[in-house]
């Protein structure tokens, strides 16, 4: 008789997961079936994830039940989840340089995952303001200009899932 090891023990007990789990937006707007495509932006969600496809089938196409995404609806509502704050001197020389990095970031977050998205890009009076579909993207963009450009970045979190990021550079 072969001995359990610990791994095969603790592999069975499963007493503290939830097999079904339920992800935030289907919370909000109800489990949708599959596949279904966005007719605004054309990610297709299958297997519970919204992706954008080099080029999706026909036939899944034709299956497939047209709405629209969650960041869609999220952008035309100009709902945020990230919000990027860029400061400093540094951005009045630099300007199309700093802009041309945000959109390289938001575009190859895109591809990979299309829920990640610019909401809104804005320059004003020595400031760009970023805001983001999910924080994760806000944090990435802060990061990037750090790297990219030097200066500080500092990260704060809201009660209300807001992640406000501040990148400045003099």
């Amino acid at each position: 008789m072969a001995k359990k090891g610990k791994g095969l023990i603790r592999s069975l007990n499963r007493s503290a997961t939830r097999p079904l789990k339920v992800r935030a937006a289907e919370v909000r707007s109800g489990r949708l079936a599959e596949p279904a495509a966005c007719e605004q932006c054309g990610a297709i969600y299958r297997r519970r994830v919204w992706r954008s496809p080099a080029a999706p089938s026909p036939a899944l196409l034709e299956r497939a039940r047209w709405t629209r995404c969650p960041a869609c609806v999220q952008a035309a509502r100009q709902e945020y989840l990230g919000r990027v704050l860029l400061h400093g001197c540094y951005l009045d020389l630099h300007r199309d340089a700093v802009t041309a990095r945000i959109r390289n970031v938001a575009t190859r977050a895109r591809v990979r995952q299309p829920q990640r998205r610019v909401v809104s890009l804005e320059a004003r009076d020595g400031t760009i303001e970023v805001l983001t579909t999910s924080q994760k993207l806000a944090h990435r963009i802060a990061h990037e200009m750090k790297k990219a450009f030097g200066g500080r970045t500092t990260y704060s979190w809201a009660d209300d899932g807001v992640l406000t990021a501040r990148w400045e550079r003099s």
